[in-house]
């Protein structure tokens, strides 16, 4: 038990390592939406937020599995399907009138080229503007899925291999070396949907 009459007990989210405070006070005193990306295992979400007295309001949202709908058929927490469902978060916002936001990534670990990254550059990509430093991106070939339609290639010749590795694949009738031609045709379906094909 602390004697130190000064010592203040961390307020619960920041004891349970959910909220670092000081990073969300400056993005709130920004008065700028935040672009919350979130992950897990399987899935990816992506959210513009707003902070009002009563509590985080969320103005829009976009789930991987909403990629479905517009004829995804890869599995949906990898960095495409990251990149389309900031894409598709992005057109939802700024057919709300949302400009511009600032990214918040909560307390994961910034990594260049991560999926968090690639949903922000699947947002800039949709018009959103969001300020960042060029070199955190994922590149191009990695948001439509060229290295796994690489790794898939170099797999190919021991079957019993691929056949594991890309299960989810083939259950769902894709082949990942053509990964980078979905992933276009998904976001042009998204473009159609949302802006009418502008």
């Amino acid at each position: 038990m602390a004697k130190d009459a000064r010592y203040c007990v961390p307020y619960r989210r920041r004891r349970e390592g959910k909220t670092n405070y000081r990073k969300r006070k400056a993005l709130i005193v920004s008065g700028k939406p935040r672009l919350v990306v979130r992950g897990s295992l399987k899935n990816i979400i992506a959210q513009i937020i707003v902070a009002k007295p009563h509590g985080d309001e969320v103005i829009v949202s976009a789930h991987s599995r909403e990629l479905i709908k517009y004829g995804w058929r890869a599995p949906r927490g990898n960095v495409p399907a990251a990149y389309l469902t900031g894409f598709l978060c992005a057109l939802k916002a700024k057919s709300m009138g949302v400009k511009e936001a600032l990214l918040d990534i909560g307390l994961h670990t910034p990594s260049k080229g991560s999926r968090v990254f690639a949903a922000l550059k699947g947002a800039i990509d949709a018009g959103l503007a969001i300020p960042h430093s060029e070199e955190i991106l994922p590149d191009d070939s990695r948001v439509v899925g060229e290295h796994i339609a690489n790794y898939a290639k170099m797999l190919s010749a021991n079957y019993e291999k691929y056949a594991s590795t890309f299960s989810q694949y083939i259950k769902n009738s894709i082949s990942p070396e053509n990964l980078p031609q979905h992933v276009a045709e998904v976001k042009e379906a998204i473009i159609t949907a949302l802006s009418g094909g502008k």
